[in-house]
């Protein structure tokens, strides 16, 4: 499964959109707020908190790549 990622003429290269790309890989992987959340162990508000980008904690952002099956990287600034 490919999922393109916004391209860097859209946003500075520095800042990734973690929450931008957890939502389409979650949608692409057919999972729901709730679903995500049981499978990485976070509550549906936590995984939603994440989406908006009002949390980017790293530690959910590891647990929350995990459960989609994508490198931890993919939230880590270039």
């Amino acid at each position: 499964m490919t999922i393109p990622l916004p391209s860097s003429d859209s946003m500075p290269l520095q800042r990734l959109d973690a929450g931008n790309v957890v939502k389409r890989f979650r949608e692409a992987s057919g999972y729901s707020l709730e679903d995500l959340a049981v499978t990485c162990g976070l509550t549906d508000v936590e995984i939603l908190k994440i989406e908006k980008g009002e949390d980017t904690d790293s530690g959910r952002l590891k647990r929350v790549a995990a459960a989609l099956q994508i490198p931890a990287a993919t939230f880590e600034p270039l």
